[in-house]
């Protein structure tokens, strides 16, 4: 069967011959085979873009990965497209996350960000091995998180707030601001993890000369009885220590203070926002920021061990006049003066 033919042309060859190729259409089909083999070689060396699977975990998570992808987006990390999260959040109860840690490893996430420390906790009972991003934790050593700052030394690393040391600065901004108070109620919830946080309190309060009323709960429907104790021992003003589980009752415990008109110290600029006379705290934005940088970190192959657990170096204090009118406060100049934010 013949398939092609040969035409001679004239050429300027030793022999003074050329051949070409009579049918075009079958030269296009080999060239086609080529392409296709080519092509095929060219996608298995190339493999499609990974989709990387990041788990959240923890009181306020949806807030929490809203944060988080925010800076991520900005280190080329496109929801749906090469990234996915998981968002795992309950309502505040003590200890919940456990089922939920257990979810996200069933999940094969590659990452868990997991904000306070019961959710750090969680997450390490359940894996000892899928990298953990701590989004705030009081002490992380003390608690066995990790062996040192420097070098965490396991699968876990992230952020120590250094809330001990701030509670003492947040009790001389507020004795600032009521020269003449000498009782302080402080708002905290009755765990292991907050017994660091409580000594420094303390502490700062016997260094200022201020009497410490200890208000400690384990549930949401205590806050009015420990707020009517408060008032009942003439409580001059309020400094809550910083508790994921108080989180998702802020605004309670906001419109409580106001109620019985108690000067009040937040950790947390958010809870002015939301009507709080005053905090004093690391700036949460740059704090989940580095977060999203950790992250990114760990999805391109470094091992938490060789990430030192951050601290924060901003810090921000934040009044509220509108609030301080509401509870009859006057907010000295020198302190106002001191404010990086002033809500009129």
């Amino acid at each position: 069967m013949k398939i092609f033919s040969w035409k001679r042309v004239s050429d300027s060859c030793s022999d003074n011959r050329k051949y070409k190729i009579q049918n075009p259409k079958w030269v296009r089909l080999v060239a086609l085979v080529v392409a296709f083999t080519l092509w095929e070689a060219v996608a298995e060396a190339q493999p499609l873009t990974k989709i990387s699977r990041v788990g959240i975990l923890g009181t306020e998570a949806k807030e929490r990965k809203e944060r988080v992808a925010h800076y991520l987006r900005e280190l080329g990390y496109v929801e749906g497209k090469n990234v996915i999260y998981e968002v795992r959040a309950r309502s505040g109860e003590p200890e919940p996350y456990a089922d939920f840690a257990a979810e996200l490893i069933r999940l094969k996430v590659d990452v868990i960000v997991a904000g306070g420390a019961g959710a750090v906790r969680a997450a390490k009972n359940a894996s000892a091995t899928i990298p953990i991003v701590m989004g705030a934790v009081n002490d992380p050593i003390a608690l066995g998180y990790v062996a040192s700052l420097a070098h965490p030394g396991g699968n876990i690393t992230g952020i120590s707030n250094l809330s001990p040391e701030l509670s003492g600065k947040r009790l001389e901004l507020m004795k600032e601001t009521i020269p003449k108070a000498t009782r302080f109620a402080v708002l905290a919830y009755r765990a292991e993890s907050m017994r660091t946080s409580i000594k420094e309190t303390e502490d700062a309060a016997k260094f200022l000369k201020i009497k410490v009323q200890l208000l400690e709960i384990t549930a949401a429907d205590q806050l009015d009885r420990v707020f009517d104790a408060a008032k009942k021992q003439h409580a001059d003003a309020l400094v809550q220590i910083q508790a994921a589980f108080l989180a998702p009752y802020q605004k309670r415990i906001i419109d409580l203070a106001a109620k019985h008109r108690l000067p009040a110290m937040f950790n947390n600029q958010a809870h002015v926002e939301a009507g709080g006379l005053m905090s004093y705290g690391a700036d949460r934005a740059e704090m989940n920021r580095r977060i999203a940088a950790m992250v990114d970190k760990i999805l391109k192959g470094t091992k938490p061990a060789e990430i030192p657990v951050e601290q924060p170096m901003r810090f921000e204090f934040v009044i509220n006049l509108i609030a301080a009118k509401q509870i009859g406060v006057t907010i000295p100049p020198n302190v106002l003066v001191r404010a990086d934010k002033v809500i009129r």
